[in-house]
């Protein structure tokens, strides 16, 4: 039986062990609600303040609460499934029963990962685990290499983006039971796919977060963050709360197989020993794995720190979420100017320059914000940088939840997907951008009325400084959280798959991976510590990718009809003359309905004539 997590209810021989951890509490009743122990128990605390009992006879199933002073029952705060929701009862799990296949899985080396973000809920047509583990082979089928499921720690109500859960160890018993999570994830490993698993430590949701009455320590007024009190890493009481943290996070390496962890909003676990609560998820989740394991953190500080390696001062996560690719190539395309965006230019040269360094930022003064923003990344390998051109946040955070491809021209998008998957970063890729799914991806809450009412409220003024939505009518247009309607229209067609526009794009998304991942070396994720991209001109980027004798060039047009000339960029590489074979242009006729393919002159340049937007692979004879 798995006896080594420091919080819980788990199986031990003849009974389970209640662990709680509650220095709030001065006396805790524990009350199993069913089963041969059914009853009340006083359980003892160590000097820890941690509650301890272990109950004979009680067992898996067996649902249980606390009372703290004699209060009313309350979930235990690292329960493992609370199946009537997060205000009910605990059940009892055992972690240990299920029967895995995947002894002989060994994770996913880091230059062919390929990132597939989800949400369980909109992914499949069941909005469940057992609906995505269905799917799975279809994304297997696309190249993906990684699938990365958004929060799944359960939340308040039946529908939620997963950020606002307050049942840390619990995955929601909206998507299913703890075993069908490890059988998405075991199908997962059968097919060789990793999983990382999404999970948030910076705050907790605004409805059935419990856990502070067991522990008033555990946010601090010390620290401010979008969401109010700070958790406290560094302040009394916060020994506990770290390890509280860290004990989730193995929990779902140990517990689920989980290849790694995405941590959100990193920025905002704000600690005066800056990192320590990174590197101590680092460390300790690679000690309880059985195979290796990797951490990504969303961070829009650009901490090179975070990235490098322990042993040169860093802290050893193994990627993180470089967002200023993105905010590139949105000004780029589709011409955003409010809010962060105000901070980029949207040039070829600005975007060059972005994969070069792995991000933009490196110390400049940001017109956003008014500070200062990023360092020198320069001994980070390529590989750590994951790059999006959408993901939940980018498309669920605009009022309307559209995507970028419903923003561009249909030649504009194959481009920018050619020079994603083309990237020595590590491309991400959210669900359904594959085939340019028509569903949007919007903002979508279940939470009680009264709060249900502010957060709908709240949304709507959040785009008043919008010139699209300045005015109330306009803003009443933007969809209601509350609504049932709005996370409907977010569940993803899969029957579109086959319609031409759509299908057109899947046969793109699926060349593209499979060049990818067919030479690894010269186009996978790279280890090495910049990137050769120049700008030909203001609308036109050139990437070379390379390993030894292997050399491919990609160029690629955003915006309108031009020639690109190569000449310069391979003469100071000293392939002047050489003979190139082009491997794929967006506009072959499988992957554009109306296709107008550029004419490209190997010999002389090579030079390229685009009539529209697009890109052209060459490769090196």
């Amino acid at each position: 039986m798995i006896s080594d997590s420091c919080f819980g209810a788990l199986p031990v021989r003849g009974g389970v062990r209640f662990r709680v951890w509650a220095p709030s509490a001065r006396d805790l009743t524990l009350i199993v609600h069913d089963g041969a122990a059914v009853g009340e128990y006083s359980v003892p605390k160590d000097d820890e303040d941690v509650f301890d009992l272990i109950v004979d006879r009680a067992a898996a199933g067996n649902r249980y609460s606390y009372r703290i002073h004699g209060g009313d029952p309350r979930p235990d705060p690292a329960s493992r499934f609370q199946p009537e929701s997060v205000h009910g009862p605990s059940e009892i799990v055992d972690p240990s029963a299920f029967h895995w296949t995947d002894t002989r899985w060994g994770g996913r080396p880091a230059a062919d990962r390929i990132l597939y973000e989800l949400h369980i809920g909109t992914f499949s047509p069941e909005g469940t685990f057992a609906g995505a583990t269905s799917r799975l082979e279809t994304v297997r089928d696309l190249g993906v290499t990684v699938i990365e499921i958004m929060p799944v720690a359960d939340f308040a109500g039946t529908r939620n983006w997963g950020y606002d859960g307050v049942c840390l160890y619990a995955p929601s018993r909206a998507y299913g039971r703890p075993d069908d999570l490890r059988r998405l994830v075991d199908r997962a490993h059968q097919l060789g796919m990793a999983v990382l698993i999404d999970v948030v430590y910076n705050h907790l949701g605004p409805e059935g977060a419990y856990l502070p009455s067991f522990n008033e320590e555990y946010f601090t007024d010390r620290h401010v963050t979008p969401w109010g009190r700070g958790v406290n890493l560094d302040g009394p009481g916060s020994a506990m709360v770290r390890r509280f943290i860290v004990d989730n996070a193995c929990h779902w390496v140990r517990e689920y197989h989980a290849d790694g962890l995405r941590l959100d909003a990193t920025h905002t676990l704000i600690d005066e020993d800056q990192g320590a609560i990174l590197r101590e998820i680092v460390n300790q989740t690679r000690d309880v794995a059985a195979r290796p394991v990797f951490i990504h953190a969303e961070d829009h500080r650009n901490l090179a720190a975070m990235v490098e390696d322990a042993e040169h001062g860093g802290w050893g996560v193994e990627g993180v979420w470089a967002d200023d690719f993105h905010h590139v190539m949105r000004v780029l395309l589709a011409g955003d100017t409010h809010g962060y965006f105000a901070d980029f230019r949207g040039t070829a040269h600005e975007l060059a320059r972005t994969i070069q360094q792995g991000w933009l930022f490196t110390g400049q003064q940001s017109e956003h914000s008014g500070e200062r923003r990023g360092s020198d990344a320069s001994r980070v390998p390529m590989y750590r940088f994951v790059v999006c051109l959408q993901n939940h946040d980018q498309v669920g955070n605009r009022a309307l939840g559209d995507r970028l491809h419903q923003s561009v021209s249909p030649e504009a998008w194959r481009a920018a997907s050619a020079l994603l998957l083309t990237l020595p970063m590590t491309p991400l890729l959210f669900m359904g951008q594959e085939w340019a799914a028509s569903t949007p991806f919007r903002y979508f809450t279940d939470l009680e009325t009264a709060l249900g009412e502010q957060v709908t409220e709240g949304r709507r003024r959040e785009f008043a400084a919008f010139p699209d939505f300045s005015n109330e009518q306009a803003r009443r247009s933007i969809p209601d959280p509350q609504a049932l309607s709005t996370f409907e229209s977010s569940r993803l067609r899969w029957d579109e798959r086959a319609d031409p526009p759509h299908r057109a794009v899947l046969e793109l998304y699926r060349a593209l991976i499979a060049l990818r991942l067919d030479h690894p070396s010269a186009l996978g994720a790279s280890s090495g510590v910049a990137a050769e991209a120049v700008a030909l001109d203001d609308e036109t980027i050139a990437l070379r990718r390379a390993d030894g004798d292997e050399v491919f060039w990609v160029i690629v047009r955003f915006r309108s009809a031009g020639v690109a000339d190569l000449s310069p960029a391979t003469e100071v590489r000293g392939e002047a003359g050489a003979e190139w074979t082009v491997v794929l242009t967006t506009e072959d006729p499988r992957f554009a309905l109306d296709p107008r393919p550029p004419q490209v002159h190997e010999r002389s340049g090579p030079l390229i004539r685009f009539e529209r937007a697009g890109a052209v692979i060459l490769k090196k004879k």
